[in-house]
């Protein structure tokens, strides 16, 4: 007996999942995983608050970019929710009329955890070079380790690693470097705390 056809997973599938999860439709299935550890959302935050100013806004850097948190990604029939992602002003000039985008990033970067590892270093990096994505930065917080990648040639090439007590100049935002601990603020050594204070002596 010949086997059932395997059910595509639509966007009705994708609304009914519960608010606390994050949903995508990868290959035809629907992926859920649970929303960012405080140590995930932080590094996301860190990595926004660096890029923001000089290559949002052009403070202190060239500007020129859009970031968003989490977009929702239609890219053909793939719906992707991405950690960050960020596009020149030139390719995005107007804002989405709709709650998803549907113009590829020219940059994103996914946070790994537990849970989305298989998927960021699996099927989404090869979805995101079918978009013709340019860059992608992969930010491991428990290791603390961030990969970029170039596309080149429809294929991902390894552009540079940077570990713990090493400075972020990779691409495409090279212009710009900043220590990798900064994504990290759990780590940051504890400040010690206010010592009481001392009771004056009765008169």
């Amino acid at each position: 007996m010949p086997e059932a056809a395997t059910r595509l997973a639509t966007y009705a599938d994708l609304e009914a999942v519960p608010d606390h999860l994050v949903a995508e439709i990868v290959d035809g299935m629907l992926e859920t995983h649970p929303r960012p550890r405080p140590r995930h959302a932080s590094a996301a935050m860190g990595l926004a608050t660096e890029l923001g100013p000089p290559f949002g806004r052009g403070r202190g850097g060239p500007g020129g970019w859009i970031f968003m948190v989490e977009p929702e990604l239609h890219l053909g029939p793939q719906v992707i929710v991405p950690d960050l992602a960020g596009w020149r002003r030139e390719r995005l000039l107007a804002e989405p009329a709709t709650a998803f985008i549907e113009t590829p990033p020219d940059w994103i970067c996914e946070i790994l955890s537990p849970s989305t590892t298989r998927i960021d270093r699996g099927p989404k990096r090869r979805i995101y070079a079918e978009a013709e994505v340019g860059h992608l930065w992969l930010l491991d917080p428990n290791e603390g380790v961030l990969e970029a990648f170039a596309l080149t040639g429809g294929r991902w090439l390894l552009l540079g690693t940077v570990q713990r007590g090493e400075t972020v100049g990779l691409a495409p935002f090279d212009a710009v470097p900043f220590p990798l601990d900064d994504l990290f603020p759990f780590d940051d050594p504890a400040v010690p705390p206010a010592p009481l204070p001392v009771p004056s002596p009765e008169t």
